[in-house]
């Protein structure tokens, strides 16, 4: 299975990846976690391009394509082969990620991106993408709290807000592959929903 987290900065991906994973392995299952941009030698050398505050240049277009470069690397190199040896594979942040901050937050054409994530995924879909959803003012308050934000993070708040309604929007259009999960609550109680909706889903497969 092919499970996908997804969601606005400051939502906690990363925290619940790994006890999502951990906790999936107490259970005897074989599990990959891996995340976006990045999981690769060369995924991770694009991530930092992409990601450096000095790199105020970069045009979003470029941004797009360089996250599909990264994604193609890690299809090919770590999720196909994982999969194919029947493992879970969780991955932070995926193709919706472009949709939402690329699409929805720069307001570029959404079909134009299809065409590349489809290219560079080489159609490979999530069985399941979870959605923590946190109000964008919320999850920058985080961030910022955490310390070390990335070009991203400094962006203007309307963007952040238009990732969000994305997200939203993205999991009205797939109900059947999207679980929605307020990520504004104590770690603990997301990570208890979140495991339970994931354990749900492999037992239906």
């Amino acid at each position: 299975m092919f499970i996908t987290l997804e969601g606005p900065e400051g939502s906690g991906k990363t925290a619940q990846l790994e006890r999502l994973g951990d906790a999936l392995e107490a259970r005897g299952y074989p599990v990959l976690k891996t995340r976006e941009p990045g999981g690769t030698a060369i995924g991770d050398q694009i991530r930092t391009t992409i990601l450096d505050p000095r790199n105020t240049a970069m045009v979003d277009r470029t941004e797009a394509l360089l996250l599909q470069a990264s994604r193609a690397q890690l299809v090919e190199e770590v999720i196909k082969p994982h999969l194919a040896r029947d493992e879970i594979v969780i991955c932070d942040r995926y193709a919706d990620s472009t949709l939402a901050y690329q699409g929805y937050g720069y307001q570029n054409d959404l079909e134009a991106l299809r065409k590349i994530i489809a290219y560079a995924t080489d159609g490979l879909a999530p069985d399941l993408t979870v959605l923590l959803d946190i109000d964008p003012e919320v999850g920058l308050q985080r961030r910022n709290q955490a310390g070390n934000l990335n070009r991203l993070d400094v962006l203007e708040l309307d963007f952040h807000r238009r990732v969000r309604e994305g997200y939203l929007t993205l999991a009205r259009k797939e109900p059947a592959r999207w679980v929605v999960v307020d990520a504004a609550r104590p770690l603990e109680q997301v990570q208890q929903q979140l495991l339970q909706v994931v354990v749900e889903r492999i037992q239906e497969g």
